[in-house]
């Protein structure tokens, strides 16, 4: 598999996560929707950092972590950096949302999230097709 056709597969499955995501937060609020937006929220941004590193390839650049991969798209303009950051640190609270309130804390930041992950699929996608040109 090629780099570019890497960034696809990793663009493609970072924009149905996405979408599976979106549907778990327009679902009215309950415990096991809270739960499975969390568990989605996690799958999103494994698929975001992957994909992350998957242009960073083809740019020629190389990430070995989620915090580097962040690193370097806000260096050469993808993301912002803060935003992002914060939403590692959410990610790492994730593996302790056995916690009620820590569980609570974390849904309520998920449409912010949401929303930086749909931006960031959209720039993915814009920079895939001209890549692909």
């Amino acid at each position: 598999m090629t780099r570019l056709e890497r960034l696809r597969f990793q663009v493609e499955a970072l924009g149905r996560a996405v979408a599976r995501l979106e549907a778990a937060l327009a679902h009215p609020k309950d415990e096991f929707v809270r739960d499975s937006a969390i568990q989605r929220f996690e799958f999103c941004f494994e698929l975001a950092w992957k994909a992350l590193k998957a242009y960073l390839e083809v740019q020629g650049l190389e990430a070995r972590s989620p915090r580097m991969a962040l690193r370097l798209a806000y260096e050469v303009g993808l993301v912002e950096e803060g935003p992002w950051l914060g939403l590692l640190e959410l990610r790492n609270l994730t593996s302790h949302t056995y916690d009620e309130a820590l569980a609570e804390r974390v849904y309520s930041e998920l449409p912010q999230a949401l929303s930086l992950l749909k931006a960031l699929l959209e720039r993915l996608e814009a920079e895939l097709a001209r890549e692909e040109r």
